[in-house]
């Protein structure tokens, strides 16, 4: 079997699937054969992907869904299944990010960072286990943070909802450990992906240091000096749906140069 029929006859959902360590998901897990699905909230960003992609010459589907909405990612899914088939590989990579002081925090933004990335990840997964369970094979990859592993000031919610998505992810992977199904978490450190270039922005804004020195100020968390690439991710993300990982349950996986080993 070569590298680019590993996952062939297997159906992946990415959510987040348009850009960011998200795309780069897709194009890694079509790389090894899968057939995927891209979901995201903007059905035209969708599409104008996907015909990127299709230039490519890689052939996915798309949904639009609010992965908070339940309700949405009920129709997603069924709409995924309509195109695919079963879904068998799960990446829940869609989230987002607020900064600020925790006394600041409002109820609002806080309900925002549990809805879509904790919670988004709950109905998801919900969505798609009931597949990997009745074909006795399955992979649920979270793609938390090292958010989920450490604290970081400043970004307290999103912080808790990404220990949750961690929580999530061990508890899980105990109760499907028998049946054929694995739950695993990604979680990286800071990488180059629309979150860090609003967190340089704000850096910025906040300090008054220019472009490069904010950028300098996050990648010098890694103890390799330098942020982590979404490609870096997502062939983390691609290992764990092999069915050569088939032993790696319940894990977190830190991408992160070191950080979080400190």
């Amino acid at each position: 079997m070569t590298a680019a029929t590993e996952l062939q006859g297997r159906h992946a959902l990415v959510t987040g699937g348009a850009r960011g360590i998200g795309l780069a998901c897709v194009r890694a897990l079509a790389a090894r054969g899968a057939a995927v699905t891209l979901l995201g909230r903007n059905a035209q960003t969708l599409q104008e992907v996907s015909r990127q992609l299709a230039a490519e010459g890689l052939a996915v589907a798309a949904v639009a869904a609010d992965i908070a909405r339940p309700e949405d990612v009920a129709v997603a899914f069924a709409q995924a299944r309509a195109a695919h088939g079963p879904i068998q590989i799960l990446v829940n990579n869609a989230g987002q990010a607020v900064s600020e002081r925790f006394e600041r925090t409002s109820a609002d933004v806080w309900e925002q960072m549990l809805q879509v990335n904790l919670s988004g990840t709950f109905h998801c997964t919900q969505a798609a286990l009931p597949d990997m369970l009745q074909g006795g094979w399955g992979r649920v990859i979270n793609v938390a943070s090292t958010a989920g592993l450490i604290g970081y000031g400043y970004v307290t919610a999103y912080c808790a909802a990404k220990h949750g998505v961690v929580g999530l992810t061990r508890a899980l992977a105990q109760e499907v450990a028998r049946k054929g199904v694995t739950v695993n978490a990604v979680c990286p450190g800071y990488t180059e992906t629309d979150i860090v270039r609003e967190a340089v922005g704000n850096i910025m804004k906040k300090t008054g240091m220019d472009e490069a020195a904010a950028r300098a100020r996050l990648a010098e968390r890694n103890p390799q000096g330098r942020l982590v690439s979404a490609d870096e991710v997502a062939a983390t993300v691609a290992w764990l749906a092999l069915p050569a990982s088939a032993s790696v349950n319940g894990q977190a996986i830190a991408v992160d140069g070191g950080e979080a080993a400190a």
